[in-house]
């Protein structure tokens, strides 16, 4: 029976309606391999999609890496010439240093002539060094018999010097012993224009002054043998009252020697109750400024003379 254009129609409306049948009838039609066409498509449409995202990235980076090199280039070119002055400069510092050496060389020539003159004088001068080598030995050994006599002439001048020393200390003390004696063998004599009715007390006499105080309790044992030091003590009448007298003599008076007086009287005064007149004599007041000060203070017997105190 025939295949009519009504039956055609009606075939493609049953299609429509059923899908399977359409896909059965195309791959009746035209054979399997026709089915897998449109994945194939699809994936040949997406690897076209990657390849030309990768000849995008590709360009870009053919573009970024020509870039670079150009500027590698250029900085190349840079230092290219940075070089090729440097070069230049070099080259002349060459000739330079070529030239200066040709001048040291010509200097090292005129040094080894030189030299070699030096060498010359040196021998006849080592040989002159020989010479004097044993006249220095000569001396040397002379030089040490010197120092040897030397060594003993300084032994006896110590010696001389330590004599001499205790000598003057002997004779100092002596003449400080002279003095004490004779201001208290005499001290009605020197101390008339400072008292009347002058009577020399010995130790013996003070000492027990200063026991007495010491018992009352005045003054300490220490006080009291710094009284007994003293080198002179007299009683007399001054100014219409008893009193007493306390000197230390020095052939020159010193400071020292005023403070001694001066303290050893304020402790025979609180010791005695009675008035002490602190003085000093001998046969000069040194002059330096400390001694001028303090001597204001007391009675001095100089050279036989009494001075009053400022």
């Amino acid at each position: 029976m025939p295949f009519t254009v009504r039956d055609f129609q009606g075939l493609l409306r049953l299609l429509e309606r059923q899908p399977a049948w359409k896909d059965a009838l195309r791959a009746s039609l035209l054979g399997e391999e026709f089915l897998e066409l449109p994945a194939l498509v699809r994936d040949l449409g997406r690897a076209q999609r990657a390849t030309n995202r990768q000849i995008r990235a590709l360009t870009k980076a053919q573009a970024a890496a020509e870039e670079r090199l150009e500027q590698a280039i250029t900085q190349l070119t840079t230092v290219q010439a940075e070089t090729e002055h440097r070069i230049r400069e070099l080259v002349e510092a060459q000739a330079r240093t070529e030239e200066r050496v040709g001048r040291l060389e010509e200097a090292v020539e005129r040094l080894v002539e030189a030299q070699a003159r030096t060498e010359e004088r040196v021998g006849r001068l080592e040989e002159a060094v020989e010479r004097l080598v044993e006249a220095q030995a000569r001396t040397e050994e002379r030089l040490e018999a010197l120092a040897q006599a030397q060594t003993q002439t300084e032994q006896t001048v110590r010696s001389l010097v330590e004599t001499m020393g205790a000598l003057g200390r002997d004779v100092s003390r002596l003449k400080g012993d002279s003095l004490e004696r004779m201001y208290r063998d005499r001290a009605s004599s020197f101390f008339q224009d400072i008292l009347r009715r002058i009577r020399l007390m010995d130790h013996q006499q003070v000492g027990l002054l200063l026991d007495d105080a010491v018992d009352a309790g005045r003054i300490s044992r220490e006080e009291r043998a710094d009284v007994l030091r003293a080198d002179v003590v007299v009683s007399g009448v001054w100014d219409g009252q008893e009193v007493y007298l306390l000197a230390e003599v020095s052939a020159t008076v010193t400071a020292q020697d005023i403070e001694r007086a001066r303290r050893r009287a304020a402790i025979l005064e609180r010791a005695t109750g009675r008035s002490v007149l602190a003085a000093v004599a001998g046969e000069r007041l040194s002059e330096d400024p400390q001694t001028q000060q303090q001597a204001r203070s007391v009675w001095k017997v100089l050279d036989g003379r009494a001075e009053p105190p400022s």
